[in-house]
């Protein structure tokens, strides 16, 4: 159902239902949110991403017949865990890279836009297809309407039309785009940027614009808090004296 693999730094995790083509279940969301709420410590990237043909479908067909013969209040608490999952990627320590192919539809978008960095494959298809099925994109929205914008959601939401990689790129979904089979050698330029920075000041910039933006005195309050840790003190010594930084890891882990 989910693989997972430590090397380092990095963390890999992959979906591995491929003969769904990487659906949810209630069990699914329950392992991919454990993982991200319990990442080892010294782990400083997730790199997301599924096994067989096809990133992720969205729900499984089997979880959304059973969610439609339970009451409202159970779905409710399912839907809440499938929220708590999305928050899970979104403010975990480590940056979260998705590797993206084949398709990513309904929840498999909202994957891919929780993520901080996502890379497609050139060929890959999306779609916000809750509508198709009568549903909304609710639990996903805090995520996509900050991506794309509140004119590209409404357009997407409504239609639940099918898009490409390159407008998934165009509209913000996608940060940057791979030639089929070149994922990982896109993605490796992005790790190693990623390993040069301090791994706490990274978690607090993912905080600072996943919580919204801060007023004068908390960004002012929060860079005076950077400058005196002993990470900001160790990144502005290496600066000066023009060498790495203790934190930065170098090249790639094999």
């Amino acid at each position: 159902m989910l693989l997972t693999e430590r090397n380092g730094a990095r963390y890999a995790v992959t979906l591995n239902r491929p003969d769904v083509r990487n659906a949810f279940n209630e069990d699914l969301i329950a392992r991919l949110t454990e993982v991200f709420q319990q990442l080892p410590e010294g782990v400083r990237l997730v790199v997301l991403r599924g096994n067989g043909k096809t990133f992720s479908a969205g729900g499984d067909l089997d979880w959304m017949r059973r969610a439609s013969e339970v009451s409202e209040e159970e779905n409710y608490q399912d839907c809440l865990r499938l929220a708590e999952l999305f928050r899970a990627m979104a403010t975990c320590k480590a940056v979260v890279v998705s590797l993206v192919h084949g398709a990513a539809f309904g929840g498999g978008a909202g994957l891919v836009a929780a993520s901080d960095v996502a890379i497609a494959e050139v060929d890959t298809k999306f779609s916000f297809s809750e509508a198709r099925l009568g549903l909304v994109p609710a639990t996903i929205g805090a995520y996509v309407l900050p991506k794309i914008g509140a004119g590209h959601a409404r357009a997407l939401f409504c239609t639940a039309e099918v898009f490409d990689a390159r407008e998934a790129h165009r509209i913000g979904l996608v940060h940057k785009l791979a030639e089929s089979g070149e994922l990982d050698f896109v993605a490796e330029g992005v790790i190693q940027n990623i390993l040069k920075n301090g791994p706490e000041a990274v978690h607090a910039c993912k905080m600072m614009v996943t919580d919204g933006p801060l007023t004068a005195e908390a960004a002012a309050r929060l860079l005076a808090q950077r400058r005196v840790s002993d990470e900001g003190r160790e990144g502005i010594s290496a600066f000066l004296n023009k060498r790495s930084a203790s934190f930065v890891e170098e090249g790639p882990k094999e």
